[in-house]
């Protein structure tokens, strides 16, 4: 099912695949009410993880590139708990992103802000939200990034 969220990410140039398996004992989302609660979504981009350590070996564009992917991978996974109608989507609620980075490395906001930035660009004010940046010593898999999502639907 293809419609008006869908047409704009083709705007954008981007398709969402099918959402991703989880890597682990857990769900991918849980739908309460009008909530959608996304488990962490690792940065990938063509089934390939996209590792490194902020404030090591990856810049600040290169991370932002890998939060990107994850904010595509959180919608994908508001499609499927939406039996895929995309346009259920109401709006983004809170993000929380996870950065891997060096215990120097204070620009963790500005890593997440690919995500966030790619949300507002492909869904406007319904793209705006809270959110949270945090650093972390490690991810699973050795990914730069990880995000989960809270997102209100209809």
């Amino acid at each position: 099912m293809s419609g008006r969220i869908e047409a704009r990410l083709a705007e954008l140039g981007v398709t969402l695949t099918e959402a991703p398996a989880p890597a682990a004992n857990y769900v991918p989302y849980v739908v309460s009410g009008d909530l959608v609660f996304v488990s962490g979504q690792i940065a990938m981009e063509k089934g390939t993880f996209i590792t490194g350590k902020l404030g090591a070996d990856m810049d600040v564009a290169a991370g932002a590139a890998a939060a990107r992917t994850c904010a595509i991978s959180l919608l994908s996974q508001v499609r499927a708990a939406c039996g895929g109608d995309l346009d259920r989507l109401q709006r983004v609620v809170k993000l929380t992103g996870f950065v891997n980075s060096t215990p120097e490395f204070g620009d963790q906001p500005k890593v997440v802000n690919g995500a966030s930035d790619f949300l507002v660009e492909a869904l406007g004010d319904a793209g705006r939200h809270s959110r949270s940046a945090v650093s972390a010593a490690s991810l699973p898999f050795g990914v730069a990034v990880e995000i989960e999502g809270i997102f209100e639907i209809r």
